[in-house]
């Protein structure tokens, strides 16, 4: 009898388990609502005819890449038009910060008190490029005649509280997303905009397929190859360099650890999908600058010789092409150089009496570890040039095709992907585990 009810109150414990879980993806869902919900409401004082009208013919700008990170609501101009791209740009700042300036690095290594202090300046910078960037949207979409109702400074003002306010609801809403619901807010509200074009995207291939203008082989071919490029992304996302290394025999307070084994794991991609917004921004702003700029029917030398840039540095032009594959495998380098510290590494496993085999420990094995990071960035560069450089070179030689997913797209769906299913399955085994561990805890208190 007391064995059967220990099994009974064990059910219980594990129920509950899986409704906390149930509970965060119920949050997860509802916050995506909310995201979606926001960005089909409007900043007041745009016309939203003359707005559809207006983006329909900017295409292969900066504009596009900040729409999709947006869920579309650039295009629709709403209350989430900046998207969380303020957050991510202040973050990458800061975190540039913390290897640069030397207060702030003193200020990473205190622990959780140094990050909450850390996280509270990129609140704060995300507020002021938050203010900048809305501001300079509100004086684009102003200067551009017929697109705001009653232009002026109350449009500018309400349109900047607007817009600030959105963003930072966003930042918000990801990170109670991060802490009630299942992996990184921020990085699933950028993957729900993404996906959010994907259904208007099929079905723009399917009516040119009906009527004619794009052949069923095309497009059988186009899917076969977003597959199979999906499934090698997954592949090489995975993929690790592991650096054995070994624990010498110690003494820790009246026990002797025995000789121990383990390993430093370095994936390819080190540098995440920062190489190629970086790149995107650098080379789409000319473009962006020269088409707000509006067409001048007596264009000065000056205004010739930027449109000529704006143009030779659009998506789908070899210039643009060219450079973006550079500006990517340079932005590999840097950021990981940037981000990652092979000295301090080499450090911190001296002070916990950790070598690696034959190799010295200290400067020699900060130089090993190094080499070794050296030679995996140069083949993650190529590997992400190529993800970035295929739908470039698709667009070149196919420009009818109706959507375009590009290297930084398709890198953001499926490294937070990866990361989303992992979280939830560490949630389930860990809930497995709990309970099967109170389980066992009752059966033994049974017994006895």
């Amino acid at each position: 009898m007391a064995k059967k009810g220990a099994e009974m109150t064990g059910n219980p414990v594990q129920a509950g388990k899986l409704t906390e879980l149930r509970q965060r993806l119920l949050f997860l869902v509802g916050a995506l609502v909310v995201f979606r919900v926001g960005t089909y409401i409007p900043v007041p004082g745009v016309d939203p005819l003359q707005l559809a009208s207006f983006f329909e013919q900017q295409s292969g700008n900066i504009l596009s890449m900040f729409n999709m990170f947006s869920g579309g609501a650039l295009q629709r101009f709403g209350v989430f038009a900046l998207g969380v791209m303020p957050y991510i740009s202040a973050s990458i700042v800061m975190q540039m910060a913390t290897v640069i300036v030397p207060s702030l690095a003193k200020l990473k290594k205190e622990g959780e008190s140094g990050r909450r202090q850390i996280t509270k300046y990129t609140r704060i910078g995300t507020l002021g490029l938050a203010a900048i960037q809305s501001f300079g949207a509100a004086y684009a979409i102003q200067a551009q005649p017929g697109l705001v109702v009653n232009p002026g400074w109350q449009f500018m003002f309400v349109c900047v509280v607007t817009l600030v306010t959105g963003t930072m609801f966003l930042m918000w809403l990801g990170e109670q997303i991060t802490e009630r619901g299942v992996g990184n807010g921020i990085s699933i509200i950028i993957l729900a905009g993404i996906i959010a074009g994907m259904p208007g995207a099929l079905a723009g291939t399917a009516q040119l397929v009906r009527d004619g203008t794009m052949s069923p082989a095309l497009a059988l071919i186009i899917l076969i190859a977003v597959i199979g490029i999906t499934v090698f992304v997954v592949y090489m996302e995975s993929a690790q360099r592991r650096i054995t290394v070994h624990y010498a025999r110690r003494q820790q307070g009246r026990r002797m650890m025995q000789a121990q084994s383990t390993h430093l794991p370095f994936k390819i991609n080190m540098s995440g999908v920062i190489p190629p917004i970086f790149a995107t921004s650098l080379l789409l702003f000319p473009a962006t600058m020269v088409q707000f700029g509006g067409a001048n029917p007596d264009p000065g030398p000056l205004q010739q010789t930027m449109q000529s840039i704006g143009a030779a540095l659009s998506p789908g032009q070899p210039l643009y092409i060219v450079l973006y594959g550079v500006l990517v495998a340079f932005f590999c380098f840097f950021y990981t150089a940037l981000v990652y510290n092979s000295r301090e590494t080499a450090d911190n496993l001296k002070r916990s009496g950790a070598f690696i085999q034959g190799i010295r420990p200290g400067q020699q094995t900060g130089e090993y570890i190094d080499r070794v990071l050296t030679r995996l960035t140069f083949w993650g560069a190529l590997y992400i040039t190529g993800i970035c450089l295929v739908p470039e070179l698709v667009r070149m030689f196919y420009p009818s095709i109706p959507f375009y997913i590009g290297g930084t797209s398709l890198l953001i769906l499926v490294v937070v992907s990866m990361d989303f299913f992992q979280q939830l399955r560490a949630h389930t085994l860990s809930h497995q585990y709990d309970g099967m561990m109170k389980k066992a805890n009752l059966r033994n208190y049974s017994r006895t």
